[in-house]
Parts: structure tokens; C-alpha cells; sequence
């Protein structure tokens, strides 16, 4: 939220020229500044996703415990009269 404020503060000082930045004729780009960050933002969080869903780990572990206690389950529903398809 800091970084948030922190660069809303540099735009609207950009824009009212509070800054002394030399940015004659470049007002479109400092209009389009917010639009350009989302634009980033939303390409950094797709590529961490992404690599996220690329470096999944497999827990071999939990799906050996959960295949255990499913034939658990279905023992148990057999012995009360339950007959699976």
C-alpha cells in the first residue's frame, strides 16, 4: 500500500508539474501511466502463476494416505450393506 501511495504521489505531482522532472510533451504517456503499471502488474502476477503451476509438487505421500482411506471407507460402507457399481 506504501509503493501504492507512493507512486500515486509521483503521478499527481507528474501531471500537476509539482515535480521538477522534465517531461514537456509527454503528458499522453504520463496519462497513460496507471494504465502501463496495471498492464505490468497483471503480466508479473500471469508469470508467477505460471511458474507456480509449472513447479507443482507432487505429494506422492498424501496420495498414497488418501487411496488407503478410501478403501477404508469402502470396506467399511461393504460391511454395512452398501454395494458399489
Amino acid at each position: 500500500m506504501l509503493v501504492g501511495v507512493l507512486l500515486l504521489a509521483v503521478w499527481i505531482g507528474l501531471i500537476t508539474e509539482t515535480l521538477p522532472i522534465c517531461c514537456h510533451g509527454k503528458e499522453e504517456m504520463i496519462w497513460a501511466m496507471p494504465i502501463y503499471l496495471l498492464m505490468s502488474f497483471a503480466c508479473y502476477s500471469l508469470a508467477v502463476i505460471g511458474y507456480r503451476v509449472a513447479t507443482f509438487n507432487d505429494c506422492v505421500e498424501a496420495s498414497e494416505e488418501l487411496q488407503q482411506q478410501i478403501l477404508d471407507a469402502r470396506t467399511d460402507l461393504s460391511k454395512k450393506g452398501f454395494k458399489f457399481s
